[in-house]
């Protein structure tokens, strides 16, 4: 470099200053590689390059300095969350949902999350705040009908699937309508609709599950054998059908028959099938 002038090494140091702040920080390169795995579905291998990324970042006052390290956390939570470790992928939404509170999707996630772990009131208000942020979703409809029948609030769970229902029938929708209707006392509306779900997918297990067991419920033992043994056509091993079905035997003094269904259910794990069995079956000649 001799005979350069000041001018000219100033004007060099000037190209290397603005070259190196041109440069995107390290953790650009870790979350574009995270990335990568990321599409591939290693989870894992995403999570540990995110936090890379997190960690980079000064935490103070409740947030990062850098706000586009958030994509980083967000996208770390959504690996916890496939790779089962919920309690993590809560704790790095805890930290996104206060700096971007309009945004649905984290709320949406924690919704799956507690869904994940049964958690229903915290279900509740995750899927709350997100169907507040955009449009009306049938299946969030669905879901929130679900939930509110879950805890015994039948006049709303038939509000959200009566909604859910005007955009799409199907199935599923008219089952909660028929649990709505049954819970409310409206039995022969409760009826209408698992005999919809029927017509509509005749595979559908759950409309002939509920049917049968209201049946039971109402002392209508006929009947509920009529639904069950559709759902055990299906699959002669569900458990919860051979439990009913075996219950409506015993009520129409048919033992034999009913203690062998409620066998079956008991070894196929369905553990109430243990008292029918006790007071009817066990010691009792038939």
């Amino acid at each position: 470099m001799q005979g350069c002038s000041i001018f000219q090494w100033t004007f060099l140091f000037f190209l290397i200053s603005v070259t190196a702040m041109a440069q995107p920080p390290k953790w650009k390169e870790w979350e574009i590689e995270a990335d990568t795995l990321y599409s591939r579905k290693d989870f894992p291998g995403a999570a540990k390059l995110y936090s890379k990324v997190v960690d980079a970042s000064k935490f103070k006052d409740g947030q990062f300095d850098d706000k586009d390290v958030y994509n980083a956390l967000y996208k770390r939570a959504v690996c916890y969350y496939n790779t089962q470790e919920y309690d993590k992928a809560l704790k790095d939404l805890d930290l996104f949902v206060p700096v971007f509170p309009n945004a649905p999707q984290p709320k949406l996630l924690k919704a799956f999350i507690y869904r994940e772990l049964d958690d229903i009131d915290n279900q509740l208000t995750n899927l709350q705040g997100a169907m507040d942020l955009q449009p009306v979703n049938p299946d969030f409809l669905k879901w929130r009908g679900l939930l509110y029948l879950q805890k015994n609030n039948y006049l709303k769970a038939l509000n959200d699937v009566r909604s859910a229902r005007s955009f799409q029938d199907d199935p599923e929708v008219e089952t909660y309508l028929g649990l709505c209707y049954y819970n409310l006392d409206k039995k022969d509306s409760a009826y209408i609709s698992f005999n919809k779900a029927i017509e509509l997918d005749a595979t559908f297990p759950a409309s002939y599950l509920y049917a049968g067991s209201m049946s039971l419920q109402d002392g209508e033992y006929e009947r509920s054998l009529e639904y069950l043994n559709l759902a055990l056509r299906l699959d002669p091993r569900n458990k919860e059908a051979l439990f009913y079905k075996g219950a409506a035997l015993v009520e129409l003094k048919r033992i034999d028959e009913g203690c062998r269904c409620l066998n079956q259910a008991f070894y196929a794990g369905f553990d109430d099938a243990a008292d029918y069995l006790k007071e009817y079956c066990y010691g009792v000649e038939n």
